[in-house]
């Protein structure tokens, strides 16, 4: 999950937070409903806010998703930009993104079938 910090409080973009789903899968939506309950905001289409005291057990939770083996690691794994130092806290379910991972393709390149645009 694409990760920032301002100010002390920590952001996870909402595009990578799971989403619930009401006939979703029990541990995802379980997920959800753990990382939603230490989030100090978590809006509906905004990105979530984690205040540094809640730090420790969000990286507890992370890690506890992550070796269940049924969330993948870009789900459970806070991802900061290359040059934006992790925090201690945080640094057990950390590491920075490589901004290619998130590239959109250009309008002009061709998608391999069965992706292609026409």
């Amino acid at each position: 999950m694409r990760a920032r910090i301002e100010n002390g409080v920590l952001f996870l973009r909402n595009e990578d937070v799971p989403p619930y789903k009401k006939n979703g899968p029990i541990v995802r939506n379980s997920y959800f409903w753990a990382l939603k309950s230490i989030a100090d905001r978590a809006p509906f289409q905004k990105d979530w806010e984690f205040e540094e005291r809640v730090w420790i057990a969000l990286a507890r939770l992370l890690t506890s998703f992550a070796e269940s083996g049924y969330l993948g690691l870009r789900e459970t794994q806070l991802e900061f930009d290359p040059d934006e130092e992790i925090p201690t806290e945080l640094r057990t379910m950390a590491t920075w993104l490589d901004p290619n991972d998130y590239a959109e393709p250009d309008a002009d390149e061709e998608l391999p079938w069965p992706y292609n645009r026409s």
